[in-house]
């Protein structure tokens, strides 16, 4: 018998469709730079250095990417979901702090979209948590000799 308890997210349609809405959400905008630097400066800003913003792009690309394959394959793990939830949350945080001094206020909505994918992601935990497969307790002995394997 195992010690950890699963969560069966792989089975909650919420999980996936979030994994999959995520992972698209992601893998685009982390892309985005690398692809048109331009394009994106014109939108969020001019950025002093483009090396730094193609490599976040990068690792949110990564992220989206996997997100996407634990979605459609509906194989989303409780480190997934971690996972995501912890990548919305950060990015979020970054988002308020630093757009009302140095960022553009453009931020202000991913930091809402990326609110939206935390609390969501909170309901899927729960909902996993209610219908985790719950593991009877171990055997308990009664005495030494039970716990030594001797017949009684």
């Amino acid at each position: 018998m195992e010690a950890v308890e699963e969560l069966k997210l792989e089975q909650d349609p919420l999980a996936s469709g979030l994994g999959v809405a995520q992972g698209v959400f992601y893998l685009a905008s982390g892309v985005w730079p690398i692809v048109h630097l331009r394009s994106f400066e014109a939108v969020t800003g001019p950025k002093p250095e483009g090396w730094l913003v193609k490599t976040v792009g990068a690792l949110i690309a990564v992220v989206g990417g996997t997100l996407l394959a634990a979605g459609l394959r509906r194989r989303v793990t409780p480190e997934l979901m971690l996972l995501a939830a912890g990548s919305a949350a950060s990015l979020a945080a970054v988002d308020v702090v630093y757009s009302p001094q140095r960022i553009s206020p453009v931020y202000l909505l991913d930091a809402l979209a990326e609110g939206v994918l935390v609390t969501a992601w909170c309901v899927a935990a729960a909902r996993a948590w209610k219908h985790r497969d719950v593991q009877p307790p171990a055997p308990r002995y009664t005495s030494p000799e039970d716990a030594a394997g001797f017949p009684t």
